[in-house]
């Protein structure tokens, strides 16, 4: 959705790696921001982004009107039932409807051989992937790791909404996801025990105020009990009237 920082760019560079060309979509998506989110107010700093773009190479620029990609009259949407409503879906209903819809849209304009996400959206990413599935789309979905800054905070556009002692409160959440991440390398392998460390660190950030707290299958986002294969520990807070989001993959 544009107002690019280096995460973005880390998606640029992976697709430059094994792909012949990059297209790089920019488009601020109405439908997927809910009635009282921050879609009047989201950064759109596009001169500046097209100047990143062409510093990495990148070869085609798509930034769409809202009425080229959605038609006066238009009532087709692509929704993954089930998965929409989980995670980031559960406290956005629509959100992910939104997101598929566009995407959708925009495997069949670009018509792409691999498309690239970055992990830091991950339940974005769960639902892209099986939207794909279901729907045959001949591309490859390539997740790409998370960027994040020097103290662990993961990179967002949305970080520039958060003041300094905001801005400091925000990393919690990594601190949360790492407290996980020790026990588990520690061989701690129930799901509720280790959702439960990372809620009590979660805890000494009261002015953060938790979306979600969850240990989930990365493909299904279903909640599990005990680990035993690649799972997902994902965490949403509102930081101010800010929302954030984070995660770690665990694997055994």
């Amino acid at each position: 959705m544009g107002a690019l920082h280096e995460g973005h760019l880390s998606l640029v560079r992976a697709a430059k790696t094994s792909c012949d060309a990059v297209v790089v979509s920019i488009f601020v998506n109405p439908t997927q921001f809910g009635p009282r989110e921050d879609y009047g107010q989201y950064p759109r700093p596009f001169e500046s982004d097209c100047e990143a773009l062409r510093n990495e190479g990148v070869d085609i620029v798509f930034a769409p009107s809202t009425e080229e990609m959605y038609p006066q009259g238009e009532t087709t949407w692509v929704t993954v039932e089930e998965l929409c409503d989980r995670l980031d879906g559960r406290s956005r209903p629509g959100h992910f409807r939104g997101v598929t819809t566009v995407v959708a849209k925009l495997f069949h304009i670009v018509e792409p051989d691999a498309a690239f996400f970055g992990q830091k959206d991950a339940a974005q990413l769960a639902n892209i992937r099986r939207m794909a599935r279901d729907l045959n789309f001949p591309v490859e979905i390539v997740g790409c790791p998370i960027v994040r800054e020097a103290d662990g905070l993961a990179m967002s556009s949305r970080n520039a909404y958060l003041n300094p002692d905001e801005r400091r409160r925000a990393l919690v959440l990594n601190s949360s996801l790492r407290c996980v991440e020790r026990e588990f390398g520690a061989g701690q392998r129930d799901a509720r025990k280790l959702r439960d460390s990372g809620l009590t660190i979660m805890t000494r950030e009261p002015e953060v105020r938790l979306d979600y707290f969850e240990i989930v299958d990365p493909e299904t986002l279903d909640r599990i009990e005990l680990i035993a294969d690649k799972t997902l520990v994902a965490v949403a807070a509102y930081v101010g009237a800010t929302r954030l989001i984070d995660n770690v993959v665990l694997e055994p």
